[in-house]
């Protein structure tokens, strides 16, 4: 008889795609449920069976410090990349302001929906919130389901961190070429989710054309692999937030 690690049934599933916690998370079983047929999958609060000690260690370290934390990023691997490529900024600006970063490389709005639910945010209260997320799901989901996914991520925040500003960051663009599916793709998914804004308790900032040239074309100089950042990315990436994190930590005089 095949022993079953993870009993699969529409219920489970249906209740993980309502954002329901899973018990005993630690750890993980060796195998997942499967998301119910005609159900957006970027709703569903899935985990990734590789990283579930990594995100464990993170909400650890968070918790040691939860008291402390003034500023979360959250995302995929182009926020985790900030202790990377971005790790002299990172240290310059965001360190001194309280700064704790949950991005994991390779996430969809699915995987941070699960770390939400797992405890991620115990004790944190932050003041402002700077999440991007969705690119990883354009293989995997249409342009109005990856939209249906961030505005899930973003009423878990406003539900967990109900006092803290979200400043959502539009999608940033990839590839080299103008013409590429996924530049007119981004643009779409950003163009909708824009509209989750309110200007107070969520705002929204669009600023993927600085990354760019002239033409429209993408400089390796800029995103070596055509998706993620390099230092001067990471700069100009810093230079774009920096005016809204004054308005919620004002540069000493």
């Amino acid at each position: 008889m095949k022993k079953k690690l993870f009993p699969i049934t529409a219920f489970l599933a249906l209740a993980l795609c309502l954002h329901a916690e899973l018990p005993a998370p630690w750890p993980m079983p060796a195998s997942l449920p499967s998301v119910p047929a005609g159900v957006n999958s970027a709703i569903c609060s899935l985990p990734r069976l590789e990283w579930v000690t990594r995100v464990k260690g993170n909400n650890d370290n968070a918790a040691k410090i939860a008291e402390g934390i003034h500023v979360v990023f959250d995302g995929d691997s182009i926020t985790d990349a900030w202790h990377k490529a971005g790790q002299q900024i990172w240290l310059e600006r965001y360190a001194k302001l309280g700064a704790f970063d949950f991005g994991i490389s390779g996430d969809r709005t699915e995987n941070v929906l699960w770390r939400l639910s797992q405890g991620q945010l115990n004790g944190i209260h932050p003041k402002l919130v700077l999440l991007m997320i969705g690119t990883n799901n354009l293989s995997s989901n249409t342009n109005e389901q990856i939209a249906e996914g961030v505005k899930a991520i973003i009423e878990q925040y406003r539900k967990l961190c109900p006092d803290s500003v979200i400043l959502l960051q539009g999608i940033f663009p990839r590839a080299a070429d103008a013409n590429n599916p996924l530049r007119a793709r981004i643009k779409e998914i950003n163009k909708t989710i824009a509209n989750y804004a309110d200007g107070k308790n969520v705002r929204f900032l669009d600023f993927g054309d600085k990354f760019l040239e002239a033409d429209g074309s993408m400089s390796k100089e800029v995103m070596p692999d055509f998706l993620h950042p390099s230092a001067k990315g990471y700069q100009i990436w810093a230079e774009a937030i920096q005016p809204v994190i004054n308005e919620y930590f004002p540069p000493a005089a």
